[in-house]
């Protein structure tokens, strides 16, 4: 304890300076995991914060029994592992291609334009998606002016897997592709070269030199998006999707669930309950999938 103090002392300025992320994260993470306790009660409004009936592990046992939960994990899981592969090599694969344009006025325009999505709200995004996919949208009305039968999308659930990532990988694709495009314009010139004296194109310069060099960058963001997995993309599903209960079974995630459960339902033990077992889930993923990386390349893992 006292070494701390001494080096509290000695760092007093840095440790000033990470003070209001520490709070930050103490205030807004820690303080609020107090709320766990809901779990494990049935909750109710008369007995005020914590004079609720404690009940175990029922909340979890109606989850698992009811299979609700296997649905929202299974949709959760597989929303987000296409989110993470389908934009990750997209952007890895339009970082590359801005890298190697000649024109520089026109790779500033177009990452510029590219990264303009990432700024728009998902309210607005709900409403594109609205415009084109309603009964008297664009997409209807162009099948109607064609000949063709409408089609009703708020009534059947395969085209919205689609959908939904498509405008998932749209709005990130600039973001993520700015990540890499800093990574590769960290590569020294000096590869480049020495690969054009010995006759190697760009695509073999690409393979054998940017593509190595991008792997730890593009494992550390697969990392770090493992570790929310189970934390879908609630503003867009919600803004989407809305409360149509007739699309739930394809694209109901646990964000969704839980949020119905105590804004709409008021069943906040069952609602903790499902974020309980969506952050421990998370966790121990996140845990195994290091421990993989550090067993197959210790320097890529994150500890």
């Amino acid at each position: 304890m006292k070494g701390f103090f001494q080096e509290l002392v000695r760092n007093r300025i840095l440790f000033l300076m990470i003070a209001p992320a520490l709070l930050f994260f103490i205030v807004f993470a820690y303080v609020p995991m107090v709320g766990v306790y809901y779990a494990f009660t049935r909750f109710s409004f008369d007995g005020g914060l914590f004079g609720g009936e404690f009940i175990g592990f029922k909340n979890f046992e109606f989850l698992f029994n009811s299979g609700v939960l296997w649905n929202l994990t299974k949709n959760t899981v597989l929303y987000n592992i296409a989110f993470i592969i389908i934009s990750n090599v997209l952007q890895l694969a339009c970082a590359i291609f801005l890298s190697e344009l000649p024109g520089k006025w026109f790779k500033k325009s177009t990452q510029s334009i590219m990264f303009l999505p990432f700024f728009v709200s998902f309210v607005l995004v709900g409403a594109f998606v609205f415009n084109l996919f309603s009964n008297a949208g664009v997409v209807n009305t162009m099948l109607t002016s064609l000949g063709l039968q409408p089609y009703d999308f708020y009534l059947h659930t395969a085209p919205w897997k689609y959908i939904i990532v498509f405008f998932h990988v749209w709005k990130g694709l600039g973001y993520g592709t700015v990540i890499y495009l800093a990574a590769i314009m960290s590569v020294s010139d000096e590869y480049h070269e020495a690969a054009k004296i010995d006759g190697a194109n760009i695509f073999k310069r690409v393979r054998h030199i940017t593509l190595p060099l991008l792997v730890p960058t593009f494992i550390l963001l697969i990392l770090l998006s493992l570790g929310g997995i189970l934390k879908g993309q609630f503003d867009l599903f919600y803004q989407i999707i809305g409360n149509n209960g007739m699309l739930y079974n394809s694209t109901d995630i646990i964000d969704t669930y839980v949020y119905r459960s105590l804004a709409v339902n008021f069943d906040i033990g069952m609602g903790t309950a499902a974020g309980l077992y969506q952050s421990l889930f998370g966790f121990v993923l996140i845990i195994l999938v290091n421990y993989i990386i550090r067993k197959v390349q210790k320097d890529y893992a994150l500890f």
